[in-house]
């Protein structure tokens, strides 16, 4: 642990100004694709006052959750802290990296570490541990973006948010008329076993982001993965992405072992603003080749969305803090884990979840966050008996630095 201690010895903090992604007429102006730059510290590089720059994010939060009447109590967690490093290493070429603590050190990730080298706006060549574009969140999971405590069920579950993998491709944006066309296609090594053979009882494609992907290849067949956004600056962005590969091990010391087992993610994402109004999302559905041998517990198809709605009722001067902004916010979320019937009966499968989440949340400027959450949630077994109730409050902070 001493070298992340020297890391926290040597760190600079730098309050600087930076239009967020949400609740701010701003985020007009960015792509999705941008996400990773779109930073506070970055901006401040880009403006000349340095060749490199750090900067980073903290977030926390208390928890109260209730669960048909039974509750483990009042908590709090220091969720994250993260580190990111930018530099500009010559004429058009840029890197960045994310380094995230997690709960205080109980885990530690390099989330990010890539090079981009620009030949045209239109064709860039990025190489390292990206973010794969599947979906809006992967690529814009700053806590200070965000107007909820909790991240979006379809963003962590079924997507499994935030993946990082090592590969590289391209990405470019295209000019048409006063909009933008922007697009991400790269290859990377991809999930591997843990979506079925995990602790879990069901299909989990968070469980496949074994910690050897970034090492090598659990069966040599590159994923693919790649998103398309249209931005219309008047109104925001809308895009469809894909991730999609095979997961198994399927052959060891060049003999076969197992049949080919691929995995498809498709979504669609939007971020918009009418009016007032800031609405934004993602659908997800998730097509799993999937052993006959593990039965009906998981699935071979899974699909969810959720859909936040973002209000300013007040912005300006709020208790002698400028520039403030208090946000309400509502959140409606489904995931089911697994679609379909049973063969012996021909019934339907659930394994689902419903939840509501209304909000109310205290912009700081636009790099810092009070916010507040209510969540009441329903969740269905496998066999569709009566749903379990789950009730929440959570109380929660979030900056960038």
């Amino acid at each position: 642990m001493s070298l992340f201690r020297k890391i926290f010895l040597v760190f600079i903090l730098s309050m600087v100004y930076l239009a967020p992604l949400l609740a701010q007429n701003d985020s007009l102006q960015t792509t999705n694709k941008e996400a990773i730059f779109n930073r506070p510290f970055v901006l401040q590089n880009k403006s000349g006052i340095a060749s490199a720059a750090i900067g980073g994010y903290i977030e926390g939060n208390t928890n109260y959750f209730s669960t048909e009447g039974v509750s483990d109590g009042f908590s709090m967690e220091l969720r994250r802290f993260n580190i990111f490093l930018y530099a500009s290493v010559g004429d058009f070429i840029r890197f960045i990296s994310e380094l995230e603590f997690e709960h205080g050190t109980e885990e530690i990730a390099l989330e990010t570490a890539l090079l981009d080298f620009e030949i045209d706006p239109a064709l860039v060549f990025r190489a390292g541990i990206l973010l794969p574009p599947i979906g809006y969140f992967n690529q814009n999971h700053d806590g200070p973006k965000w107007e909820f405590i909790d991240r979006p069920l379809v963003s962590t579950t079924i997507i499994p948010a935030t993946l990082s993998e090592i590969g590289f491709g391209f990405h470019g944006d295209l000019s048409l008329a006063k909009n933008l066309l922007t697009y991400e296609v790269y290859i990377v090594n991809g999930l591997q076993d843990g979506v079925v053979d995990n602790t879990v009882g069901r299909t989990d494609l968070p469980s496949g982001k074994a910690e050897g992907r970034f090492e090598e290849d659990n069966n040599g067949s590159p994923t693919l993965t790649g998103r398309v956004g249209y931005k219309i600056f008047s109104l925001g962005e809308i895009g469809v992405s894909y991730y999609g590969g095979r997961y198994n091990t399927y052959k060891e010391d060049g003999l076969v072992i197992d049949e080919k087992r691929s995995l498809r993610l498709m979504a669609l994402d939007y971020n918009l603003q009418i009016q007032k109004f800031t609405i934004l999302g993602e659908w997800a559905m998730a097509n799993i080749d999937v052993p006959s041998s593990l039965g009906p517990a998981f699935g071979d198809k899974q699909w969810g969305m959720h859909t936040d709605l973002i209000y300013p009722i007040r912005k300006g001067n709020v208790w002698g803090w400028e520039n403030t902004t208090i946000n309400t916010s509502f959140r409606f979320e489904y995931v089911d884990y697994n679609v379909g019937t049973f063969v012996e009966t021909g019934a339907n499968r659930y394994d689902q979840i419903v939840s509501i989440m209304p909000g109310i949340g205290l912009r700081f400027g636009t790099n810092t966050v009070l916010k507040a959450n209510f969540r009441y949630q329903w969740e269905r077994d496998l066999l569709g008996n009566p749903a379990t109730r789950t009730v929440g409050y959570q109380f929660g902070f979030a900056s960038y630095f």
